[in-house]
């Protein structure tokens, strides 16, 4: 093991490993777990932090190459305001819904977000990906307008205006590897 174990304790139940955006491995596990216990399920899941480990290498490579200034970020947020507003408009009259605002924002672990309010957010980095995608994480956050909540009730909402969600779902996961986010 080469790399840089991080090992959060909380009163949660389970054992969970995660990699962090600076390339550590993460290990949430509940307070009174033994060490050993801790040091045998990274043992038995060294495989899985391997081969997440590269992948976090060739993300980080991929962003290094992008270099995003200051300037081309400003660009993109600009045009990432345009063309959002303009999805939000078109699934919103088809869905019958009407959020209070659209934000652009910097976030790199989440695409978009709908506020208690109804309020939207979306990342700028979704103007990066395909036209599909972006149109799911559209509808998905106006959907939450109706369901706030992930249960079979919101998927169905999110059908009933994008009959191959999941195909979506796939491209926009498809996408974001392509950019290395």
């Amino acid at each position: 093991m080469s790399h840089t174990l991080r090992i959060e304790r909380s009163k949660r139940r389970t054992l969970s490993l995660s990699i962090t955006r600076d390339g550590a491995v993460l290990v949430r596990a509940p307070l009174f777990l033994e060490s050993e216990e801790i040091e045998s399920f990274v043992r038995r899941h060294e495989e899985w932090i391997e081969r997440q480990l590269s992948l976090w290498k060739e993300r980080a490579a991929r962003e290094a190459a992008l270099m995003l200034t200051p300037e081309k970020t400003a660009a993109l947020k600009q045009r990432a305001q345009v063309y959002l507003s303009g999805r939000v408009r078109h699934y919103s009259k088809i869905m019958g819904v009407s959020p209070i605002g659209i934000k652009i924002t910097s976030a790199k672990t989440r695409w978009g977000s709908c506020s208690a309010k109804n309020s939207l957010c979306f990342s700028y980095r979704l103007i990066l990906l395909d036209p599909e995608a972006v149109d799911y994480v559209v509808v998905h956050e106006l959907a939450h307008i109706r369901v706030k909540n992930h249960g079979p009730e919101f998927y169905r909402e999110v059908e009933r205006y994008l009959p191959d969600f999941r195909r979506r779902i796939a491209l926009l996961r498809e996408s974001q590897q392509k950019i290395g986010l």
